[in-house]
Formats: structure tokens, sequence, C-alpha cells
């Protein structure tokens, strides 16, 4: 079965994903002037399922009940493997913006189409440069758009989690908005990161949506104490296998 599977991803799956990347891609970058806030959502939105729906996994959410619809959210979550942006970006069903690497900007078609679809691009290169992407992040949080974050800022060579960095949970609390802690299950066992090109593993994947954490106005420890409390959270859900800090040496 697993060399069925693989012979289906070269021959059928590879070949649709591919087009419909490179269709996403385009219609991203020529139509997002036009209507930004809606292209820079749907068509990725769209793509994301077809990568999962054309690999067959499975995909289970718990927890969207517990938004509100018009609010403004930071989601957190950990970072399993590549699949992590397809089941985020395809079933969160939320009107949101990536908080991402400024070097996935150089990646070919893919790069200029986060740019124009309004993702915040980290730029860590010194205390001014920071401070812009943090004003790009308020900027992008209007009208019950969200921003998506991923604190660990690089991919799990294992499957646990590696330690989080401030920079969402600082943004959350001088906009005073709610953290939702995001638990992703099952994307490293879909493809775990490894060198080179691999194939897809079938493996069933979750989302689990946990409630928000609402912000503290005079509380100065909030950064450190709602970070800690999203890791806890996160982790909590894991299955127990991927559960415990292991460092990750590309953070």
């Amino acid at each position: 079965m697993k060399y069925l599977y693989r012979l289906y991803q070269l021959l059928i799956a590879a070949p649709i994903l591919l087009v419909a990347t490179v269709l996403c891609a385009l219609i991203v970058i020529i139509l997002s002037p036009v209507c930004p806030a809606w292209i820079g959502y749907y068509p990725p939105m769209i793509w994301s399922r077809l990568m999962c729906w054309v690999c067959l996994l499975p995909v289970r959410v718990e927890g969207r009940e517990l938004l509100s619809r018009h609010q403004s959210y930071i989601f957190v979550c950990n970072h399993q493997g590549a699949y992590d942006i397809f089941l985020v970006y395809g079933f969160l069903n939320r009107n949101f913006r990536w908080m991402m690497k400024k070097s996935l900007r150089n990646i070919p078609l893919i790069g200029k189409a986060c740019e124009r679809a309004g993702h915040v691009m980290v730029d860590k290169s010194g205390p001014k440069a920071i401070g812009a992407t943090c004003e790009q992040g308020r900027k992008v949080l209007r009208g019950g758009i969200s921003l998506v974050v991923f604190p660990e800022g690089a991919r799990s060579f294992t499957g646990h989690m590696g330690k989080f960095r401030r920079g969402a949970f600082q943004i959350a609390h001088q906009l005073q908005l709610p953290v939702v802690p995001i638990t992703i299950d099952g994307s490293f066992d879909v493809l775990p990161r490894q060198k080179g090109v691999s194939f897809v593993h079938w493996h069933p994947l979750r989302l689990i949506i946990h409630e928000p954490i609402m912000p503290k106005p005079q509380d100065q420890e909030e950064i450190k104490d709602v970070m800690e409390e999203s890791y806890q959270i996160i982790m909590s859900s894991l299955p127990k296998h991927y559960q415990g800090f292991v460092e990750n040496p590309d953070q």
C-alpha cells in the first residue's frame, strides 16, 4: 500500500498540486491590488485544502466554536512540519495573515505572492527593523483579520516543541488582543523535516483550537505569563510521545 500511495503521489497528486500552486500564486499576485483582504486569504485557503485532499489526508478540527466571528486574534501554533501551513490556512476558517521569515520572500513566485497577500515578513536585522515588523503586524490586525504565528520560528526536527519567542505575545499585549493557542498534531508524521525531497506519509491531521487567553491591560508580566501558558496548553494536546521540550538547533 505504501508504494501504491507513492505512485499515486508521483503520477496524480504532484501534477495537480504543482498546477494549483502556480495558479494560486498568480491569482494572488495579479488580483491582490483589487481586493487585498479577500484575495490574500481565500485562494490560498482553497489551495491549502487541495494540498490535503489530493493527498487523501483526513483532517479533524476542534474548537472553532470558541472564537467570535468579528474579533481579531493572535493565533500561536506549534511548528511540526511543512503541512502546518496547509492545515492552518485551509481549515482554521478565519481570514488571517502569517508572520513569516523574511527569507521566504526569496522563494520564486510564492515569495512574491506572500508579499502581495500582505503577510508580515519578520526582519531581525536590528532594533529598527524589528520595530517596523511589529508596526506591520499592527496594520494587518484590522477589520477582524487575525495574525498567525509560529513562535518557535522553525520546524521541529523531532516532532517535539522547542522554545517560544516573544514577538507575537508582545504585539498581543500592545494591542490588547486575545491570544489563541493552537495545537497541530500529525504534521510531523505526514512530512517530517529532513534533507531533500520526501514523499508524503499518510497520517490523520488534527487542528485543536484552544480557549482564547484574554489580555490584562495593567499586568506588566502578561507577555511572559501568556507565552508560558500558551506553551503548556499547546503541548498538553500533543500525543504523549511528542510531549516535552526538545532543543531545536535551528532556533
